[in-house]
């Protein structure tokens, strides 16, 4: 029976036991996707990653990446961490990583001697927006009043630079006290087969250039995540398409209701395709195993 070696670490954090939990297992040939599930489901992390050869010499690796209940195109800690880990194992220079919704390119940030400390990715796709969501519904979803829900700078609205999220600002007074309603997650998934039953929710507060956020998607298994690099960063891409400038830059806290406080970077700009992003953070290793199958 082959035996597969995994790796544990925090993403989006500069220490231990804070940032986003991920389990990468560094040398996946040979899993099925059903193993690959079933792990990612005894992991029980908001994402797992299996590192595979790259279809194109060219690139770094082919990454997979499962969270509890699915496979994902793409996603932002998962991208992060596992380029981390690529570099730990030795790979020097700017990587590409091979994922379902595109290539991925990933920098690593390293201390003074050398070694890694964090990564910054790009998203693989332009910003594309959808439909607009009524704000009653998101309300209904995160335990708020409607009119806790802000439209002033846009509606609730579907966006993604990889994997969609449903974007939506809400007051200061109540980004801490939101809780997810599953029957309410459940009612407006049903409503937009669109979604192909991913009805995820970022919720943020803006002061400037600093942003406050929580994701929620109790649906696929997650019923909160303490950093979602993929939502913050179509949500910095979004900000900077509607404040109509050249580019921005933003920081951005998460997890801090969890009791794991997470700070992502992410910068948006405007290029001939769109509205380009990149978002970065610091890892912490934590464990390293191996699992028999």
């Amino acid at each position: 029976m082959p035996t597969y070696a995994f790796v544990t670490l925090d993403v989006f954090t500069d220490r231990p036991f804070g940032g986003n939990p991920l389990a990468v297992f560094t040398d996946a040939r040979g899993m099925s996707d059903a193993q690959m599930l079933a792990l990612a489901g005894e992991m029980n992390l908001s994402e797992t990653t299996f590192i595979l050869p790259p279809e194109d010499p060219a690139h770094t690796a082919r990454v997979r990446i499962f969270h509890r209940t699915g496979e994902m195109p793409f996603a932002g800690h998962p991208s992060i961490g596992t380029g981390y880990v690529l570099a730990t194992m030795g790979h020097e220079g700017a990587l590409t990583l091979e994922m379902i919704a595109g290539l991925v390119k990933v920098d690593i940030d390293r201390d003074p001697a050398g070694a890694p400390t964090g990564a910054v990715i790009a998203a693989p796709q332009a910003l594309t927006t959808g439909a607009e969501i009524p704000a009653e519904e998101v309300a209904a979803c995160a335990g708020l009043a409607a009119g806790e829900v802000l439209t002033t700078a846009h509606a609730p609205v579907l966006a993604t630079v990889g994997v969609p999220f449903i974007i939506a600002e809400v007051t200061a007074e109540s980004l801490s006290r939101a809780e997810p309603d599953v029957a309410a997650f459940r009612k407006a998934e049903a409503a937009r087969p669109d979604l192909a039953g991913r009805y995820s929710l970022l919720i943020y507060v803006r002061d400037g250039q600093d942003i406050r956020a929580r994701m929620f998607a109790p649906l696929a298994g997650t019923y909160e995540d303490p950093a979602t690099g993929s939502a913050n960063a179509t949500l910095a891409a979004l900000l900077v398409s509607l404040s109509g400038a050249g580019e921005g830059a933003f920081t951005i806290s998460q997890g801090v209701e969890m009791g794991r406080p997470s700070l992502l970077k992410a910068t948006a700009r405007r290029t001939p395709d769109g509205v380009r992003v990149t978002v970065g953070g610091g890892c912490a290793p934590m464990f390293r195993g191996e699992v028999t199958l």
